[in-house]
Formats: C-alpha cells, sequence, structure tokens
C-alpha cells in the first residue's frame, strides 16, 4: 500500500477542449498562387481544479495570411486533466509548466494538423517544443518585470 506522503503524477485525461476554423476569405483566396505568410502562437496555462487536480491547457493559434487577408485561422486548446499530490510546491512550476504541456502538445498538434487538413488546406505541422527552455524565459521575463 502507497504510503500518504508518497508524490503522485498521474495523467486523467487528455481532451480536445476548444478548436475553429475560420477561411473569412474563402473561396476567393483559394485562387492566390501567392504563399501565404504563417503566423503561429503558442500558450501553456494551469489552474488547480479540485484538491490535488490540476487542468494544464496548451493553445496553439495558426494565422495564415496573403498580403493583409486571412487565408485561415485555426485555434486549438488542448487540456489535460492531471492528480498531482504530494510535491513540494518549488517543483510545482516546472511540472505545470513543462511535465503536463510536453504531455498535451501530441495531441494538439495532431489536432492542428488534422483541423487544417480537413478544412482544405496542406496539414500545418507544429514543431517540437522545448517546454523546459519556454518555461525558463518566461520565469525570467517575470523577474525582469519584477526588477522594473
Amino acid at each position: 500500500m502507497a504510503d500518504q506522503q508518497d508524490p503522485v503524477f498521474q495523467i486523467q485525461r487528455v481532451y480536445l477542449k476548444e478548436a475553429s476554423l475560420e477561411q473569412p476569405n474563402s473561396p476567393a483566396i483559394l485562387a492566390e498562387q501567392e504563399s501565404p505568410s504563417v503566423d503561429i502562437q503558442l500558450g501553456v496555462e494551469g489552474a488547480p481544479v479540485t484538491d490535488g487536480i490540476f487542468e494544464v491547457v496548451v493553445t496553439a493559434t495558426v494565422h495564415t495570411k496573403i498580403k493583409d487577408k486571412t487565408v485561415f485561422l485555426v485555434e486549438v486548446r488542448q487540456g489535460g486533466i492531471f492528480e498531482i499530490r504530494n510535491i513540494p510546491q518549488d517543483q510545482m512550476g516546472p511540472i505545470m509548466g513543462i511535465a503536463c504541456p510536453q504531455i498535451v502538445y501530441p495531441y494538439l498538434r495532431a489536432n492542428v494538423a488534422d483541423i487544417v487538413q480537413r478544412g482544405g488546406f496542406p496539414p500545418v505541422h507544429l514543431s517540437e517544443i522545448n517546454f523546459q527552455a519556454m518555461y525558463e524565459q518566461q520565469q525570467a521575463d517575470a523577474a525582469a518585470q519584477q526588477v522594473q
């Protein structure tokens, strides 16, 4: 039997929280021969759900444009529910900002590629993300903000 104080980190569920695809200039924009510009934004947020249960959501926004007209805009929010107990408080930030997003992100990548392809476009394959570097940059940015 596990000790009451043993650390616990378990995935409860990974799910598609929200997905949207907009093609406001179709079908006319589809006749354009110019290659679109692609802007990809990623975000991570986490919050407690109940005692020892946390939700982490990774968001990807993919905006493609030709000149100033949108070809398509996709936003996908992929969520994960995690049981996290008996972990020292100083380790919770890295778990919520690195470990959990690393688990959720492959599902997000697959959903983005699928939605874009189902919209009639070649799939967008999001590159691998170093969530540790992303987390460390966010921490450095937050520290710099406090100094100012």
